[in-house]
């Protein structure tokens, strides 16, 4: 299953995507006299995502017919949710990248880094360049969306706590970072620093995590493309080694590095393709 979140009426509402349509959970509730929460983040919170998914696998497609369904092209994403409680970070997780900026290979834990809630926008939302850089960066990424709360969890159980998968842009103003590797929770933590969406796709909408592709896109071309198999850390072992510092919720984010970044400037469409994931896509001004 795929969810997502829309723009009604000055609401932003979660939906399920079928096909080219979403049809929103209000519309669901109505339908089957549930009472899930029109809020992606609150699904999460309030341990409702099974039951909407067992619903969507077993009833829905039959249900579906008789909803009102808006075409994905009519529709305005919002992201897909505001104010998780943590957005990580984890750098250089491609050795290629790892090279290109350390010049030596990975050690043997991650580079993670945190992101501020203010920095959070959506799909076809604005990036803005801070007066304060004059390079900033974007790079896609494979971002991760915890679903339960969990605490120390082994590696081999953390496809039990995650929600799902989305795709994720991390910006950098790298000329603050190359000043000092210290300023780098500053470099990115300027507000529409991070982006993420349009989709959450389930982890059983994900049938081979190793291929997965994730690629960086710069006004329509590819810039930078890479395999989840290629990954140093693997997904499941990030969130198992973030587990294992501190507590994580449902609806914490996780990006997990990437293949490659492209220096941005005024007026370019900077995006990040991941499959099962989406296309996300953001205008820099």
């Amino acid at each position: 299953m795929k969810l997502t979140t829309v723009k009604v009426d000055n609401e932003e509402l979660a939906a399920v995507l079928l096909d080219r349509k979403v049809i929103l959970i209000r519309d669901i509730n109505e339908i089957t006299g549930e009472n899930w929460s029109e809020n992606i983040l609150s699904i999460l919170q309030n341990g409702q995502l099974p039951q909407i998914n067992s619903w969507y696998k077993h009833v829905g497609n039959k249900e579906i017919t008789e909803m009102n369904r808006l075409m994905l092209e009519s529709v305005t994403f919002a992201p897909l949710y505001r104010h998780p409680e943590k957005i990580w970070g984890v750098g250089m997780n491609y050795i290629d990248k790892a090279i290109e900026l350390s010049g030596k290979p990975p050690e043997e834990e991650p580079v993670v880094f945190m992101k501020p809630n203010s920095s959070l926008i959506g799909s076809e939302d604005d990036i803005l360049l801070p007066q304060q850089s004059t390079q900033v960066t974007a790079e896609a990424e494979l971002a991760i969306i915890i679903g339960k709360t969990c605490k120390n969890v082994e590696e081999a159980d953390v496809p039990g706590v995650v929600a799902g998968f989305t795709t994720s842009l991390d910006m950098t103003a790298k000329d603050i970072h190359a000043k000092n590797p210290r300023y780098m929770q500053r470099a990115k933590s300027f507000d529409t620093f991070f982006s993420f969406g349009p989709y959450l796709a389930t982890v059983d909408e994900v049938s081979d995590i190793d291929n997965v592709t994730v690629e960086t896109v710069l006004n329509g071309h590819v810039q930078h493309k890479n395999y989840v198999k290629n990954m140093i850390y693997s997904p499941w072992w990030i969130v198992s080694f973030l587990s294992k510092m501190m507590t994580l919720h449902p609806g914490d984010v996780i990006m997990t590095g990437t293949p490659g970044s492209v220096g941005i400037t005024r007026g370019d469409n900077v995006g990040g393709r991941i499959t099962y994931c989406g296309t996300l896509s953001n205008v820099v001004i």
